[in-house]
């Protein structure tokens, strides 16, 4: 019997990214990026627990991550769509990064995911996040 995670965040990509792409594909030339963000909506999933991140990914999500929060050195976050969604970078202890793509609430992933890994590694927030 498993011990009990409590889940911060279960879902997709921001369906702004995939409206967005949709939109460019209009111009030919973005129609790769389209494609993209459509495979993103399709299979693509993050669950962020008290524990644990993981993704669930790939073609018709069948290759999962799992990182815990002891493994992560640093946090970095882009803003996309208006700020509206974002970007997270994950770097690993042995100098691995985990890239999640357009992620709904990223401001408050980001700060959760931070929070979550200074209590387990001991360092400060700003030494995760800096």
């Amino acid at each position: 019997m498993g011990i009990k995670e409590n889940v911060y965040y279960e879902g997709g990509p921001h369906i702004g990214d995939l409206i967005i792409n949709i939109l460019l594909a209009f111009t030919v030339i973005c129609i790769p990026l389209t494609v993209g963000a459509i495979v993103r909506a399709l299979w693509l999933r993050y669950r962020i627990t008290d524990r644990r991140i993981s993704v669930t990914g790939g073609w018709r999500g069948r290759d999962r991550t799992d990182i815990i929060y002891s493994e992560i050195v640093k946090i970095v976050k882009v803003p996309r769509g208006i700020g509206l969604w974002g970007d997270l970078v994950v770097t690993l202890r042995d100098k691995s990064r985990l890239e999640m793509r357009a992620v709904p609430k990223f401001r408050e992933i980001y700060d959760y995911i931070a929070e979550r890994t200074a209590a387990k590694t001991g360092k400060s927030v700003e030494a995760i996040t800096g």
